[in-house]
Parts: C-alpha cells; structure tokens; sequence
C-alpha cells in the first residue's frame, strides 16, 4: 500500500504541469449569461510576454490566429500545438526612426477575399495584404487630403465596404500632436468599387476601392466597431474615460448611419475602480455584445443589459471569434488568452 501512495504521488506534479495556465474568472450578473457561457470557464492564457496585444482575427483557412503587438510594430501568428510566430514586422510604421509608444498596427480583419486588412497606427493608413506572399497596398490614408491620425479598429460589412475609426492614440502627442491633420476623431467608410454605379467607376483598377466617406465625426475616442448580426445596427465603442459609452447608429440604405444613441454606459464599473475602458467589440448570433471594458469583457443583452463578465484582471484591449466560432480570443494587456463559449460567434 505505501508504495503504491508514493507512485501516485510522484505522478502528481506532471500531471500538474500538464494543466493549461489560467487566469481570471467568469462572473455572473444575470442568469441569462448561463445560456452563453459557463461560470466554470477557464480563461486559458495561450502566451504572453507582449507590450500590449491587440486585433485578434481568424484565419479560418489556416486554422490560425493573428493579432497586434502595437508598440512592438509586428504581427503575430498562434497555432494550436505550433505556438508564437512571428508574421509581419513592420506592421503599422515603415519610417525611419523612432515614431511613438504605438506605431505598429492595430485593428485587424480578415477581409471577404481572404486577405488581411489591417489600421495602421506608424503609416496612418488602413491596408490590405495577401496572407502569403507581398502585395500591401493602401486602401485609404486621408480624407479630403487631410491624413488620418491613427486607424485604430476596422471591420467589413457583407456588401464589401470597409468602416474604420480614427482617435489620436497611435500619433505621439495624441490630440496635440505637430503633425496632426484631421479635424475630429471619426468614424470612416470606405466605399468599394464593385458597389459604386458604373460611372464612378471610370478610370479605376478592377479591384480598386471607391471614396472615403466621414460618417461620424462627434466622438471624443471612436474605437471599436462592430455590427449586428442582420447589419442593421453599427456599434462603436468610445475610450474616452469622461464618457465610456458603447454607441449604437443605425445603418441606412446607402451604408451611411443615422443618429447614434448610448447602448451602454460604462462610467459606473470605471468609476468602481475595475480597470479598462471600452475598446474592442464583437456579437454573437443572438445579437448579445461581447465588449472589453472595466473589468475584463463585458458580456451584453441585445437590449444593453451587463449579463456577466470574461474577468482578465488585466486592462483587456480586444476579443474576436474562432475555431466553430465558439472559442473567444482575447487580447488582455500582455497575454494571449482564449475561452470557450456556449454560443456562437459572427465572424468569417
């Protein structure tokens, strides 16, 4: 009996060391929040070490996750059993010397072709690249000859059009910076030009897209975006600590947006003292928001109601669906953490 006791005993830390690293919890506000995700949930930690992660997007394809390391200026690729790599470096500033603490891309996505689109703090631009091989090109760097601050999140709706946001974070001196050109901190599209009638199309490259268009221009931080699942809906997340507010802007007919209404106010969890603010977004196909902000990712009701939280601990930038689409990916400070849900995610 006494060596059968020791042989389990000496078994006991390798199968210790075999459990994935966690951190944080799930906590519970509503019982609804039981039919999207279970208490118990590990939020697995898949690596770390980052200045500060962010844009989790899936390449379903590969059966591989991107994101940003912004200060670090590069992309990089997890792959379940192959771990860190890295993927593009420069990501976001190709200039020489030194530019800001965040001059690497930011906002990821991939695209309804396929390729990577990504907001680029350093060249303040938005782009699009092939996932193999070159071929990086702008898809939109001013407006009205005014050049971006710093493209910070990005999405694309399903007819091709491509909506952004643009605050100062990414630009030195932010909001004072010397080389700021754009008046307001907006919310932008850019138009396709397969979408376009014929006659705007003239002169073009097949493949090339349409103008920028300004469609909000009164947020203080636009961050985030996202829409709901049927595209009716435009929500924007807002970084900025007087006003935390997820806005919500209906989608008109011509892809323009009407007038935005708060979804949900944060400034209550910021001001209990739970760390972060409003960043990254995304729904499932319930239409219920997965959004960082104070405390971790809140979890919210197609109606705006705080059903629960994914709690990091850590100031929490990002989240994107992968895997089925029930996995979610988060982007928490310096780690790589992931979670499983029991719904499932909107993404391509």
């Amino acid at each position: 009996m006494k060596n059968s006791i020791c042989i389990v005993l000496l078994f006991l830390p390798l199968l210790s060391a075999a459990q994935p690293r966690t951190i944080g919890q799930i906590a519970r506000l509503d019982p609804a929040l039981d039919a999207l995700i279970d208490v118990q949930a590990p939020i697995q930690v898949l690596a770390d070490g980052f200045q500060w992660s962010e844009g989790p997007a899936w390449v379903k394809a590969g059966g591989y996750l991107l994101f940003s390391d912004v200060p670090k200026n590069t992309i990089y690729r997890w792959k379940e059993g192959e771990g860190i790599t890295e993927f593009l470096k420069p990501s976001g500033y190709t200039g020489r010397g030194a530019y800001s603490r965040e001059p690497g891309s930011n906002g990821l996505t991939i695209g309804l072709d396929g390729r990577l689109i990504a907001c680029e703090h350093g060249d303040r631009r938005v782009s699009v690249m092939p996932l193999e091989g070159g071929g990086k090109r702008t898809l939109a760097d001013n407006h009205n000859g005014a050049r971006f601050n710093s493209p910070n999140d990005v999405v694309q709706a399903s007819n091709g059009d491509i909506y952004f946001t643009d605050p100062p974070y990414g630009l030195p001196n932010h909001e004072n910076d010397s080389t700021r050109e754009a008046p307001v901190f907006g919310v932008y599209r850019i138009s396709m030009a397969s979408r376009e009638p014929a006659g705007n199309r003239k002169g073009r490259l097949p493949g090339s897209n349409g103008p920028t268009t300004l469609l909000i221009s009164d947020l203080t931080r636009p961050n985030g975006l996202v829409f709901s699942p049927d595209e009716k809906i435009l929500y924007v997340a807002q970084s900025d600590p007087q006003k935390p507010v997820i806005m919500a802007y209906p989608v008109l007919a011509d892809g323009t947006v009407g007038a935005g209404r708060v979804f949900f106010d944060a400034k209550p969890l910021a001001d209990s003292g739970l760390r972060g603010l409003p960043d990254g977004l995304r729904v499932d196909v319930h239409g219920n928001v997965f959004t960082t902000g104070p405390g971790g990712v809140l979890i919210l009701s197609p109606a705006g109601k705080l059903l629960g939280r994914i709690d990091t601990t850590q100031p929490t930038a990002n989240c994107g669906w992968g895997d089925d689409g029930s996995v979610l990916y988060i982007t928490a400070n310096n780690y790589l953490c992931r979670v499983k849900t029991k719904t499932m995610g909107v993404f391509r």
